[in-house]
Parts: structure tokens; C-alpha cells; sequence
């Protein structure tokens, strides 16, 4: 099943299930997070929860998709009532393509350089990320990209702030998830995602990585119930004034990557502050191309194309450069 969520000028929130080419508006709620904590409350699957509540209003796709209705796409999944409820996280150096980028943007040219800690960090994850069931395997690396204020849905610009250097895509798979009551975690499903990142701060030095991730981030279209975690194929490209200036084929799932998608979830959910009842997570799970790494440089408007097969449409993005300046930030004392 794939579901999104909508949002109207007056008519404000619902949730719908795809059935190309429409969508079946879900009665009595306007947020994926109610049917998902209904789901948990019932002890019924996430399916079944939007199943029983689809009602006998249906709009048609295409338009909302391309920007020409009223209805708009919002992130698949959010926290409705409060965006520091969602956090937004992610695990880098899963796949080899990834661990070969930022081994060349930290190490230099020398091949006679020590080996990189972004190469020990995913050799680690080739030797020990993939544990016996029931065995924890080696942690990832992991990263803070902010909370539910940075997320963004299809169609809606990323934005570059004044103070960054640069904005670049990351084509990526996204776990969403609730906290249940008692604090378990609980997966609805994936996404197509686009961790959207400041490579150039990034590559001045290793220890700006933190605050390169901390930008704006989208998912979507849809949310995927019953996506097979094994090997999916994808497209990334940057579309520039109407045509592809730079396209790639792409590959994730737990065939392609240095860790089990279970070692992932532990290492990010083993922290008691990770798992507050009624929290939203979104996490991704690393990239396996982007356009930086060939030298790409986006500029104003260009766009962002991310596509998975079996996830449903396109995760469209443009790209929105602020022309503010950068000024001093005051703080008042009290």
C-alpha cells in the first residue's frame, strides 16, 4: 500500500491512498501519525488501519502531483502538533559509492595518504554490520539533520540559508516511524528521500559534518507499507531550466549496503531519548551517488529528481538559494 498526505487552503489535512491514477481520501483524519497510533492502539498493521477508513471521496493524482491544484503534497509523515516531536537523523558510510566519495573529498590525491576514518568506519560496517539474528552488530555512522521544522514534502523547495556554502542532493531510502505508548518503536514504512546536504563545508573539514547536515531535508511523494528492504534500483538527476544536465542509476537496500537494516534501527533507537512515547522519526539510510562528487554545482531553480522503483512517483524538489546576508545573530540577555 502507498499512502500521502494533502493539504487544502480551506479544507486543510487528509490522507489518502494511492490507487493510480487517484486517490482515496481516508474519512475522520487528517494525518498519517493518528492512523498510525490508531494502528498501535487496535494491535493491527498499518494496512489494515487505512483500509477500514477510506471513504468515498477520491481526487484525481496528476494535477496535485504537478503542482496544479489546490490540494499539495506534504511529507508522507510528520508529527501534526508538534514539529520538535519528529526527528530527523540519518546513517552514513552504508554503501560503497558513498565511503569512495568521502574518502576522496578528506583524504586528497596521495595514494600513498593513511587510510581515511571514513574508510576504517565502512570497512568496520563490511566486517561487522551485518551480526547473527540477535546479535548487535558494529555502530554506523550517524548524523542529526534537526527536527520536523526541516522537513519538506514534493514539489517544495530546499533550501540553501545564507550562511551555507553550498546545497547538494543525496538520493536516498528513508524509515519512517512512531513511538508507540510504551516507548516501542514502530516502522509504517519507507520513503523516497533526498538528504539534501552542504558538500563544500563538508569537505573543508571533516569536523564541519555536523553542521553541513543541518538543512532542509524532504521525502515523499508516498509512504511504501510493504517495500522488500533487499535491492532497489533507482534514478537521481538534476534537471536544469527543463533538462537533465546530470542523471545516475542508483542502488540501496540491505544487499547493497554494509549494514542490516536491523543493526541500523538498533543503534539509532538504543538511546532512551530516541524512544519518548508518541515521537516521529525519520531516518535515512545513506546515499549511493550524488552529483557532487562529479563535480556538479547546483544553482538557482535547478531541480532534484529522486526515483525508487516499487515507491511509487517521483521525490521532485527545486533548489532555492537565499540572496539575504549573512548577518550577526544577537542574543538578548535577560
Amino acid at each position: 500500500m502507498r499512502i500521502v498526505q494533502l493539504v487544502h487552503e480551506t479544507l486543510g489535512r487528509r490522507v489518502a491512498v494511492v490507487d493510480e491514477p487517484n486517490l482515496h481520501l481516508l474519512d475522520g483524519t487528517g494525518s498519517l501519525y493518528a492512523v498510525g497510533m490508531q494502528a498501535i492502539a487496535l494491535e493491527i498493521s498499518l494496512e489494515k488501519a487505512a483500509a477500514d477508513s477510506i471513504g468515498e471521496e477520491s481526487l484525481e493524482y496528476n494535477p496535485i502531483y504537478s503542482g496544479q491544484s489546490e490540494w499539495s503534497l506534504l511529507p508522507p509523515l510528520d508529527h501534526p502538533v508538534d514539529p520538535g516531536g519528529c526527528m530527523v537523523a540519518g546513517t552514513g558510510l552504508t554503501h560503497m559509492a558513498s565511503a569512495k566519495n568521502r574518502d576522496a573529498m578528506h583524504a586528497g590525491a596521495d595514494e600513498n595518504a593513511p587510510v581515511s576514518d571514513s574508510m576504517k568506519m565502512f570497512q568496520w560496517g563490511i566486517e561487522g554490520g551485518k551480526p547473527e539474528p540477535g546479535q548487535i552488530g558494529v555502530q554506523p555512522e550517524w548524523f542529526f539533520k534537526g527536527n520536523g521544522e526541516i522537513l519538506r514534502g514534493h514539489n517544495q523547495p530546499l533550501v540553501v540559508p545564507e550562511f551555507a556554502d553550498d546545497g547538494g542532493e543525496e538520493p536516498e531510502i528513508a524509515g519512517l516511524y512512531i513511538n508507540a505508548p510504551d516507548g516501542t518503536p514502530c516502522r509504517l514504512g519507507f520513503s523516497i528521500g533526498n538528504e539534501f546536504s552542504d558538500h563544500v563545508m563538508e569537505k573543508k573539514n571533516y569536523l564541519y559534518l555536523a553542521p553541513s547536515k543541518l538543512r532542509n531535508a524532504s521525502i515523499g511523494p508516498e509512504l511504501c507499507t510493504n517495500l522488500e528492504f533487499g535491492t532497489i534500483q533507482g534514478e537521481v538527476r538534476i534537471e536544469r531550466n527543463g533538462e537533465t544536465i546530470w542523471s545516475r542509476n542508483v542502488t540501496s537496500g540491505e544487499a547493497n549496503m554494509c549494514h542490516s537494516l536491523e543493526n541500523l534501527e538498533h543503534h539509532h533507537f538504543k538511546y532512551p531519548a530516541h524512544r519518548r512515547a508518541g515521537d516521529v522519526h525519520v531516518h535515512y539510510f545513506g546515499a549511493d551517488a550524488f552529483s557532487f562528487g562529479e563535480g556538479i554545482a547546483l544553482r538557482q531553480d535547478d531541480v532534484m529528481c529522486v526515483a525508487w522503483d516499487g515507491m511509487g512517483r517521483a521525490l521532485r524538489n527545486p533548489i532555492r538559494i537565499s540572496e539575504d546576508e549573512d548577518q550577526l545573530l544577537r542574543v538578548k540577555p535577560l
